[in-house]
């Protein structure tokens, strides 16, 4: 089974093609352009230039994945794209130009949750058995969600306000430090001590739900109450604003793991942090000592498979497609789609 998945939620224009044969499953090609120079000077993704990338580069960035994964159209067996959620304009290129593959090879077509792409991802890499609880961090997401089968996905927690991208990204701007957000926060964090207390939005809530806008508003204060803006000063700030974190994630991720257990009181714990925030050192080390200490096994993507891509999108419709042989032409994007 070859499936050509196709990704344009966000800033990301990616395609991958993946192939998988009973227990087998290969990565033949993942490739994906970022659109960081194109909207770094705005501190944050503009949707009409996303929009305006996405129609340049798609078909580009398709028969890229092709040639490097040594195929041709014909011997594709099913196209996929991401339908939902992201921008509307991103998701209408990428579900659109995946439809016109379809129609004109004669193979099916598969609308796929971006949320279940991540949710889906640690599967491609390990051996990895449901049921899992799911730490979901993106620009656009922040959840908590019991992922009890393919197709079946229990929210158990979510952001009122600020995904955890999105407040990396505005403390970022806050700083002046750059665009991503993510990366220059962690690499100032490195310098400095985490000596700026802050405050834990939701921390003592005894519920799953995360907000991160008094944390982002918090830093603007001190910023603002800052004369000299030194590097010093943005190290330890972004330290401290790490660690806030950490603490925040850990916290709502205990609360997770007293739900699990409860549901599956013989399972084995097993906790996957998935999305672009999952990508950063300081939480992929630190987690691992939480899951040790909370007796649970953790899975976390390699970094290619955080970030928005295209191979997790593939994956999802190989997984769906073995136990429901569908056709979804009809399909419409929906950006504000939820698992």
């Amino acid at each position: 089974m070859i499936v050509l998945g196709i990704e344009t939620s966000c800033d990301e224009t990616a395609a991958s093609v993946i192939e998988a044969k009973n227990k087998k499953k290969k990565i033949l090609s993942n490739i994906l352009y970022s659109q960081f120079k194109e909207h770094k000077d705005y501190g944050g993704v503009v949707p009409e230039i996303a929009f305006r990338e996405h129609l340049k580069l798609i078909d580009k960035i398709i028969l890229r994945a092709l040639k490097k994964a040594k195929k041709e159209f014909k011997e594709i067996d099913v196209i996929a794209s991401t339908g939902g959620p992201g921008l509307h304009g991103g998701l209408l290129i990428g579900t659109t130009i995946a439809k016109a593959i379809s129609l004109s090879i004669d193979k099916p077509f598969m609308p796929i949750n971006h949320l279940e792409g991540h949710i889906l991802s640690p599967r491609i890499e390990y051996d990895l058995s449901f049921p899992y609880l799911v730490l979901l961090v993106t620009g656009g997401h922040t959840m908590l969600v019991i992922a009890h089968t393919i197709g079946k996905y229990e929210i158990l927690g979510m952001t009122l306000d600020d995904a955890l991208g999105e407040a990396f990204d505005k403390t970022a701007k806050l700083l002046n430090i750059g665009f991503p957000g993510g990366p220059q926060i962690e690499k100032l964090a490195k310098k400095g001590s985490p000596s700026i207390e802050l405050p834990q939005p939701l921390i003592h809530s005894n519920d799953c739900n995360f907000s991160f806008s008094g944390l982002k508003t918090s830093v603007l204060r001190i910023v603002n109450s800052k004369k000299n803006k030194s590097n010093k000063f943005k190290s330890d700030i972004c330290c401290s604003f790490q660690y806030t974190i950490l603490n925040i994630i850990k916290k709502k991720c205990e609360l997770g793991l007293q739900i699990f257990k409860k549901k599956y009181p013989n399972k084995k714990k097993k906790i996957i942090v998935v999305g672009g925030v999952a990508s950063n050192n300081f939480l992929r080390k630190n987690l691992e000592k939480f899951a040790i200490t909370n007796n649970s096994n953790l899975f976390i993507p390699a970094k290619n498979l955080c970030t928005d891509n295209a191979a997790m999108i593939a994956w999802v419709a190989v997984e769906k497609f073995r136990k429901n042989k569908q056709n979804n032409f009809n399909f419409q994007p929906l950006p504000n789609w939820l698992i």
